[in-house]
């Protein structure tokens, strides 16, 4: 079960200890049911590759993730490569209180490009009850879209590949 909050954010966070940093690139072989690939880039370390379901659901939904290797990779990919994979830099935080902030870079450099954060969490009660205010982050984390519609990388997909 993957429960996470959902904030649109400007830039990278500031203050925080870094903790990792992925380039990645992903794609969707299908929306609605999602059903991703994705090639994660570890700063200064290896390259996972991960094939990924997630059911319908906003905060809390399953996931299923699965590595591949490197050639089941690239053949999905082709199976897509009519559309360009999506490209994120993604940066994650240690919080105060032990969670992670995972701040993402969307497609740098093209019109489309955005910044969005998310924070998961054991439960959803600890989802809820979360603030952001407890970090510092009250004017970083103002603007939650977790159950605004269309605010999913499959829904950006659909809108700039689809």
């Amino acid at each position: 079960m993957e429960i996470e909050r959902k904030w649109m954010v400007k830039g990278w966070a500031e203050g925080l200890p870094l903790t990792e940093e992925f380039a990645m690139r992903q794609g969707y072989i299908s929306v609605h049911p999602t059903v991703r690939i994705r090639e994660e880039a570890r700063t200064g370390g290896s390259t996972d590759y991960i094939l990924c379901f997630k059911s319908a659901g906003k905060l809390a939904r399953e996931e299923i993730e699965r590595s591949i290797d490197k050639e089941l990779f690239e053949e999905l990919e082709q199976k897509i490569i009519a559309k360009p994979l999506i490209r994120k830099l993604r940066r994650g935080y240690r919080l105060p209180d032990g969670l992670v902030l995972e701040v993402n870079h969307v497609d740098q450099g093209l019109p489309t490009e955005f910044w969005y954060a998310e924070v998961e969490y054991p439960t959803v009660e600890a989802a809820k009850s979360w603030q952001p205010e407890s970090c510092g982050l009250a004017v970083y984390l103002q603007d939650e879209v977790t159950d605004q519609p269309g605010q999913s990388m499959g829904e950006y997909w659909l809108q700039t590949r689809g």
